[in-house]
């Protein structure tokens, strides 16, 4: 939505691609035209090369702009796409590569002398690897995706034991989230800020930073809460990152929008993290107090223009909020579901960019990321405040999602104290800080929800040719229902209201089945871990509530399941 828009401000025509849970989403109804991918999961769709170039060629477009994830960090994607002929809005593929690419991306930083926590050189292929560096340099260590980001591969090991599951649930998101699962690991600094610089470079050399943001309100190491500029950092600290992403930018021949990530230490230590080369997420924060559209800076310097501007000044404070489909009074647990209706907030310094609408359906195949909240005030004081009265006319009915959180954080005084020595939010804060009191949600998924019932295949007529054509389920032909091909449903599990619940283990959410650790038979204790699920491209371990033995186990591994259907049984 986000690129489309910026697209349409600039007279360009567009064409979208989907997936089969997109058909009737809002980028696609908005695009000039639109593309099916022909599949459900990433790896049928957004992560094929050779069907997004196969319609772009259909389709006659002149140029690719791969968002934020995905394809987006892919230095073979962008090589194939020059080389049909095609504008590649982003950095060259070289630079992708190099600093897509988490361990190339260190190598080059300490070639420029930037801030480096301890680190491997090369991604590590083996769990004893992993335990190797940890007795070198200590715990915790962090194991991360060598590609990708968005916090998609990134696990955190307290202790030698938790390093093995820890590698290879890395590896897994990796490769779901992002096709490759190398990975390497870096001392974790206990308590950092996350801190970033929102970068433009052209095609002559030019790097500018068009803004600091601070991203330290995470949960699972993705980003909940991000703000511009960055406050409560030093001059010292703050020419720190400016000089060294400039730096590490300039020798790895960058072109386009890219951010430089980088963690300040308790002792205000910067450390330089990575590069995303892309654009974030986060990105509208920047775009409210510099008046810069980095879309459409895209669009011109993939064309060829240069950057007439050095860094620009800063105008007021912006913050923006994540409204994630997930329940924060449920440990942040990802819940797919319909929307049944939505109402945006409104009024002086508000901005809601938004890819939903009511009537959608939020499936577990993507990320949860329903809406961005953008709050811009003249003062940090000021945004807090009309971001206050923006949260309490945001509603979002019929699955549960992060805005109580967002409510309740701006009560929090390490959030919204005044000065630095007060502020206290850092990267682990909510794990281990936040006193959280926020009431799980008390709605349910609309028990008539089956998304494979959102949409049939009929066979139609014309000019003598037969075709099959998809249409909306319920749709009406010649003012009667249409009679449509159903899909076979699955075979029906036990649901949540089915017998006595003690030691019934059932699943929390819709989701795939990715590992399962228990047998029928063994015997288990309080704690243990049972499988894993994974919903919305992050996993979710399941322990057991209670010491006995498994009596029944009701999945395997790949399984699709929905919320309150049966996993284990414990007796």
């Amino acid at each position: 939505m986000r690129v489309i828009r910026a697209a349409m401000d600039a007279g360009i025509n567009t064409v979208a691609v989907y997936a089969d849970q997109d058909r009737n989403a809002r980028f696609v109804r908005l695009a000039h035209e639109a593309y099916a991918l022909n599949g459900k999961t990433s790896a049928d769709t957004y992560l094929v090369q050779e069907k997004i170039l196969s319609i772009a060629k259909r389709s006659g477009a002149n140029a690719i702009h791969p968002g934020y994830g995905f394809l987006s960090e892919n230095a073979d994607f962008a090589e194939k796409v020059i080389a049909a002929g095609i504008i590649w809005i982003g950095p060259p593929p070289e630079s992708i590569r190099l600093l897509g690419d988490k361990v190339s991306a260190r190598h080059l930083a300490r070639e420029v002398d930037a801030p480096l926590a301890p680190g491997t050189l090369d991604p590590v292929t083996t769990a004893e690897e992993i335990v190797a560096f940890a007795r070198e340099h200590g715990l915790p260590v962090a194991i991360k995706a060598a590609h990708g980001g968005g916090g998609r591969g990134l696990k955190v090991a307290r202790t030698i034991d938790e390093i093995p599951d820890a590698f290879e649930s890395a590896t897994r998101e990796a490769v779901a989230a992002f096709g490759r699962g190398e990975c390497f690991v870096e001392k974790y600094l206990e308590k950092p800020r996350h801190v970033e610089t929102q970068c433009l470079a052209d095609s002559q050399g030019k790097v500018v930073v068009i803004s600091t943001r601070d991203c330290s309100l995470q949960r699972r190491h993705q980003k909940l809460v991000e703000e511009a500029p960055a406050p409560f950092i030093t001059e010292e600290q703050e020419k720190a990152l400016y000089e060294s992403s400039k730096a590490i930018l300039k020798e790895a021949g960058y072109v386009g929008a890219g951010t430089c990530e980088f963690l300040i230490g308790n002792d205000g230590t910067v450390s330089f993290l990575e590069v995303n080369t892309r654009l974030q997420v986060e990105h509208p924060v920047s775009e409210e107090i510099t008046g810069i559209d980095l879309v459409r800076e895209q669009f011109r310097i993939a064309e060829g223009g240069n950057l007439a501007y050095d860094d620009p000044l800063h105008h007021g404070h912006s913050i923006e909020f994540r409204i994630n489909g997930e329940d924060p009074g449920q440990g942040f647990l990802p819940t797919p579901g319909p929307i049944q209706s939505v109402r945006f907030p409104g009024g002086p310094g508000v901005r809601v960019d938004s890819g939903i609408t009511s009537g959608d359906v939020i499936t577990g195949a993507f990320d949860s990321l329903l809406a961005k909240l953008i709050v811009t005030g003249t003062t940090r004081k000021d945004a807090i405040e009309k971001a206050r009265r923006a949260l309490k006319e945001f509603e979002i009915n019929g699955l549960p999602t992060v805005i109580p959180f967002h409510r309740a954080v701006l009560e929090e005084y390490a959030f919204i104290a005044d000065n630095s020595a007060d502020f206290g939010v850092h990267t682990s804060w909510i794990e281990t800080e936040f006193d959280s009191r926020i009431e799980p949600w008390k709605g349910s998924i609309d028990e008539n929800f089956d998304e494979d019932e959102l949409f049939r295949t009929i066979v139609v007529e014309v000019e003598g040719r037969r075709l099959r054509v998809g249409v909306p389920a319920g749709i009406f032909v010649a003012g009667e229902r249409a009679a449509l091909s159903r899909a076979p449903r699955r075979k029906p599990r036990e649901r949540l209201d089915s017998g006595p619940s003690e030691g019934k283990i059932r699943a929390p959410m819709q989701a795939t089945v990715v590992k399962v650790w228990v047998q029928t038979g063994e015997s288990v204790v309080e704690g243990d871990r049972i499988c894993v699920l994974e919903a919305m491209k992050m996993e979710q371990t399941i322990h057991a509530p209670c010491s006995g033995k498994i009596m029944h186990v009701g999945v395997e591994m790949g399984d699709t399941v929905s919320a309150g259907e049966l996993l284990v049984e414990i007796v």
